[in-house]
C-alpha cells in the first residue's frame, strides 16, 4: 500500500483526492503554489468531512484522524518522498508537461507519475519525462470523494508495474478502477460529450428549457442529474475546455463541436456553482 502521496494542484479535483486518500490512511502532501488555495482546500475537506459526520457517513474519530494526514506544500521538491504523484492542476497541456518535468527531477525515479487529465494525452504528458514508462493517467471524477470510477490511461510507454500500482492505489481508495487506451476522452468523456453536446443544441433551437431536458433525463432516463445540472456541479469553463480539447485532437470532429451557449457564459462570468450562476442559481446556497 502507497503510504506516502503527493497531490499536485489545490483546486477541486486535487482537495477531492487528498480528502479520499486521508481518510484511507495515506499521508498526502498537497502542493500549489497559491498559498490561499491551499488554506481553501484544507477548509473545504474539513467542511465536506463535517458534513459526512452530520449525514451519518462518517465518524468524528475518523475526521480526527484524516486531518493531521493532509500536508500543505508550496515548495515541489518536498514530494522527493512520495511513493506516488497524482497532478490534477488546470486543463492546459503545456502547463502539465512542464510540471512533469519538474516532477521528474524532484522524485525517485521509482516513484509513479500519474495525470488526472480529462483529454489530454498522457503520452504526450509523459515525454516531459526521462522516463516515461512511470507514467500514467489517473483519472477521477468531480466529486472524487464520492465518484467510484477512476480512468486509468495506458500511455504508449507506461509499464506493467505502473499499471499494476495505480490500480493497487485505486483499490486502496475505494474506488473502481477500469483499464484505457490513451485516446483523446478515453471512455467516460468519449460518451459524455454527446450527452452534452445533444442537450446544448436543444435548448439552442429552442426544443425544450434546460429546466425540462434535466427533468425528462431523471424521470425518464433515471439519471440522478440531468445534463444542465452537471455541467453547473462541475464548472462551465471546465466542461467547455474539454470538449474544445476534444474536437481539436479528433481534427473537428462534429460530435465535439463546442457550443456557443457555453462560450457565452464564460465571458459573463456565469460558470455554475461555483460563481453562484450557472444555468441555474445557486446563490441562495452560498449564503
Amino acid at each position: 500500500m502507497i503510504k506516502h502521496l503527493g497531490v499536485v494542484g489545490a483546486g477541486t479535483m486535487g482537495a477531492g483526492i487528498a480528502q479520499v486518500a486521508a481518510l484511507a490512511g495515506i499521508d498526502v502532501m498537497i502542493y500549489d503554489i497559491n498559498d490561499t488555495i491551499l488554506r481553501q482546500a484544507l477548509e473545504r475537506i474539513k467542511a465536506d468531512l463535517k458534513q459526512g459526520i452530520a449525514r451519518g457517513k462518517l465518524s468524528t474519530e475518523k475526521m480526527a484522524e484524516a486531518i493531521p494526514r493532509v500536508h500543505p506544500r508550496t515548495s515541489l521538491p518536498d514530494l522527493h518522498s512520495c511513493e506516488f504523484v497524482v497532478e490534477a492542476a488546470i486543463e492546459d497541456l503545456r502547463v502539465k508537461k512542464d510540471l512533469f518535468k519538474h516532477l521528474d527531477a524532484v522524485t525517485k525515479t521509482s516513484a509513479v507519475l500519474a495525470t488526472n487529465t480529462s483529454s489530454f494525452s498522457v503520452t504526450a504528458i509523459a515525454s516531459a519525462v526521462r522516463k516515461p514508462d512511470r507514467v500514467v493517467g489517473m483519472h477521477f471524477f468531480n466529486p472524487a470523494h464520492i465518484m467510484m470510477l477512476v480512468e486509468v490511461v495506458r500511455a504508449q510507454n507506461t509499464s506493467e508495474e505502473t499499471i499494476r500500482r495505480t490500480f493497487e492505489l485505486a483499490r486502496d481508495l475505494g474506488k473502481t478502477p477500469v483499464l484505457t487506451k490513451d485516446t483523446p476522452g478515453f471512455i467516460v468523456n468519449r460518451i459524455a460529450r454527446p450527452f452534452y453536446g445533444e442537450a446544448l443544441r436543444i435548448l439552442g433551437e429552442n426544443i425544450a428549457t434546460h429546466e425540462q431536458v434535466d427533468r425528462i433525463v431523471r424521470t425518464i432516463g433515471g439519471f440522478r442529474m440531468g445534463p444542465f445540472e452537471l455541467m453547473d456541479l462541475i464548472g462551465i469553463d471546465i466542461n467547455f475546455s474539454v470538449t474544445q480539447s476534444m474536437y481539436d485532437q479528433y481534427f473537428g470532429e462534429p460530435r465535439y463541436r463546442p457550443h456557443p451557449i457555453q462560450k457565452r457564459m464564460i465571458d459573463s462570468g456565469t460558470l455554475g456553482r461555483k460563481t453562484g450562476t450557472g444555468f441555474y442559481s445557486y446563490e441562495d446556497k452560498k449564503k
